[in-house]
């Protein structure tokens, strides 16, 4: 997907063209990007949805690779191992999951970064692509992650991607909509389950904080997260060497440490145990 997209960029991400021009090209390169992969999904599930056993367990493998629940928990986990040992390893590792600058943070900036990473990835990277393929089978999960995918590449607000992203990003907004509210109530459920956090405090902070978020969607598990761990995320923040004057979430300790990140991750392993309970019901259901 992303080799694909990223062709597709340099051939119609012209610099010299209109705003317009650009986001109309931005708007054709999000079709060319979806079209083959409804072509080969659609195609994969007509091949092996017919044959039985096998054809259910083949499709459920390749359905299985979309959601990133294992790689979150090792890239958050790393971050929390290079932080233990030094902030220069802590940095090195936050910076394969964040955007911002990690020259700029300090230990706890560090560990907001991985926790918030973690709470916003955990709706769009697990809960969104296991949402979309309970309703769309193989190939609704991977058009959401193709849409994901392009969102991440070229849905920024740089002056290179204002306009040719601007499709892509408000088409994620939108796909992730109903999966960031599953995404908080999951782990305020799982906040109820973890001792130390506060599933009311998680309630309240997502009530409270979850729409002052810069992002329609990340507010609502990074709040969640927030209050549940009883600290404040987000707030004012450096991307490359532009401040973004965000709103806090949550009102808790800013001063988070590695101890922090691995409350974290028991919060989130055990929302991820939730959400597969969740969906075993709604199929046993349905």
């Amino acid at each position: 997907m992303g080799a694909w997209l990223a062709w597709l960029e340099t051939k119609l991400n012209w610099p010299n063209a209109s705003f317009a021009a650009r986001r109309a090209a931005g708007v054709a390169a999000l079709a060319l990007h979806l079209l083959p992969t409804a072509l080969v999904a659609s195609a994969a599930t007509a091949l092996l949805a017919p044959r039985g056993a096998l054809g259910f367990v083949a499709l459920a493998v390749l359905a299985a690779s979309l959601p990133a629940q294992k790689s979150l928990d090792g890239h958050v986990r790393a971050v929390a191992d290079g932080l233990a040992h030094s902030l220069e390893g802590g940095r090195n590792a936050v910076a394969k999951i964040v955007g911002r600058n990690p020259d700029v943070l300090d230990s706890a900036g560090v560990a907001r970064a991985a926790i918030e990473s973690l709470a916003e990835n955990f709706s769009d990277g697990v809960v969104a692509p296991v949402l979309w393929t309970a309703l769309g089978g193989l190939t609704g999960g991977a058009l959401y992650k193709a849409v994901n995918t392009a969102d991440s590449m070229i849905g920024h607000k740089d002056r290179r991607h204002a306009a040719f992203g601007w499709a892509a990003a408000r088409l994620d907004d939108l796909a992730n909509l109903p999966a960031a509210r599953f995404a908080a109530a999951f782990l305020i459920a799982a906040a109820a389950l973890t001792p130390g956090a506060s599933a009311w405090d998680g309630l309240r902070a997502v009530r409270r904080d979850a729409a002052k978020h810069r992002s329609p969607n990340a507010g609502w598990p990074e709040a969640a997260m927030a209050g549940a761990l009883k600290l404040k995320l987000a707030g004012p923040r450096v991307y490359g060497t532009t401040l973004i004057d965000d709103a806090f979430v949550g009102d808790g300790r800013r001063e988070t440490t590695v101890g922090d990140i691995r409350r974290a991750l028991r919060l989130y392993r055990t929302a991820c145990v939730i959400e597969a309970a969740f969906i075993a019901v709604l199929a046993a259901a349905f």
